[in-house]
């Protein structure tokens, strides 16, 4: 196994304020406060859910509209009896939020008049409200009144020109008071504000042989390897990357998962390992962290497995996740080794989200399809599919459960579905 490190480490720039960030994330119990859920890896605590569904699926509790063309990935996210996404109206992008029990609008923020597409899933956080828009403006709104707090221009504060192909996609990161987002710019590829004012923590400078990324379309991650806390995201030509959480020194990269058009999975990260993917003909690996560096476990080819945009998630020892660019073929991999257990045909078509609860995945397909699979490296067993109401474009979001209800968006529509026993 190599070590992999490129280039010296760059004194970082911050500004004064906080320290060092507590090591709880923010999301509470009994919410899904932000991208992936209550710990950023798309599992749910739900227990007592349905093993297996009757034909047609479990029974639709009830669908919203008006929420806005979700364009491509914005999910849902649910906290303090409000549901919260970001959809594009009029060719305008804006945050809405909903009572989670009558499904009433309470407010509706615009963030760009020109953001062409809607990704960021909201992050909430305290009474707080934090997302990024297409065109790169990340915002702190009040969560009851959808008034602006404050914001960020990447291109006004780090001289980011331009957006990512498919725009700025990012679901920030909220740990302890600080939120963590990436401009991709030289001398910010990651940057932290405090919470609550804005300002500026430290920004991550890139080494002068690093220099020349951008921003992609994943979401950091926050873990800790032999005493270094440190975030980990996805970005363009430097493919996986860490930055110590304490001052931003910018600490490791992992190129062989990179392509050149879009990485996008958000990293796994468990025992001091992360799990990496990426789609265009590109792989995964797997890499051990050395505290300031990583090494290299094992790669698996694009034929072995290569994940597009719907992610994966791990139970025990084994990870599990749809397979192939543009595909979702469910698959198992032993963690430790990169051994696939299993891989079957995809019962629905296209890219595939995926989230786990109860023994169980859920995948909701790029058409719409939603199946349930058993999470067991025993073998592939499907317990049921069903449908999502047709709408125009891909379903692409990615489902939540919490509170035995499945929150399935496709385009302007949520669809809640009753998955308790």
């Amino acid at each position: 196994m190599a070590t992999l490190t490129e280039g010296s480490r760059p004194l970082p720039t911050f500004a004064a304020g906080l320290a060092v960030f507590a090591i709880a994330l923010g999301s509470t119990a009994g919410e899904w406060a932000q991208w992936r859920g209550p710990n950023r890896d798309g599992v749910s605590a739900d227990a007592g859910l349905l093993q297996a569904w009757p034909d047609g699926g479990p029974a639709l509790l009830w669908e919203l509209s008006g929420i806005g063309d979700g364009s491509s990935h914005s999910s849902v996210t649910i906290a303090g009896g409000k549901l919260f996404t970001t959809g594009l109206i009029g060719g305008k992008q804006q945050v809405k939020a909903f009572d989670a029990e009558t499904r009433n609008e309470q407010w509706s923020t615009e963030i760009s008049g020109n953001a062409g597409r809607s990704n960021s899933t909201p992050t909430v956080d305290d009474g707080l409200l934090y997302v990024v828009s297409g065109d790169g403006v990340l915002f702190c709104l009040d969560a009851k009144s959808g008034e602006q707090r404050w914001r960020k221009s990447f291109a006004e504060e780090y001289g980011v020109k331009g957006t990512p192909t498919w725009k700025f996609a990012e679901s920030v990161l909220v740990d302890g008071d600080g939120v963590i987002c990436t401009p991709g710019a030289d001398t910010a590829v990651l940057a932290a504000f405090d919470k609550r004012t804005g300002d500026e923590v430290w920004r991550s400078a890139l080494p002068d042989n690093l220099k020349g990324t951008q921003a992609q379309y994943s979401s950091i991650i926050v873990t800790e390897a032999e005493g270094v806390r440190q975030y980990i995201t996805l970005v363009r030509s430097l493919g996986a990357i860490g930055v110590a959480a304490k001052d931003g020194e910018f600490l490791w990269n992992y190129r062989r998962v990179s392509n050149g058009t879009a990485n996008i999975a958000t990293p796994l990260v468990h025992d001091g390992h992360v799990f990496v993917s990426t789609a265009y003909g590109t792989g995964s690996a797997l890499l051990k962290l050395t505290g300031r560096a990583v090494e290299e476990v094992y790669f698996l080819n694009s034929d072995t497995f290569q994940n597009h945009h719907g992610g994966y998630v791990r139970l025990g020892d084994y990870i599990y996740g749809g397979h192939g660019h543009n595909k979702g073929a469910p698959t198992c991999i032993e963690l430790k080794t990169g051994k696939v257990v299993w891989q079957a045909e995809q019962p629905g078509k296209g890219s595939a989200g995926v989230t786990l609860a109860d023994g169980r995945l859920y995948f909701q397909y790029q058409d719409g399809t939603v199946a349930l699979v058993d999470a067991t490296p025993a073998g592939y067993r499907l317990q049921g599919t069903f449908s999502l109401p047709g709408q125009q474009g891909p379903a692409w979001a990615h489902p939540v459960i919490l509170d035995g209800k499945l929150y399935a968006r496709w385009a302007s529509k949520l669809f809640c579905y009753n998955v308790r026993k």
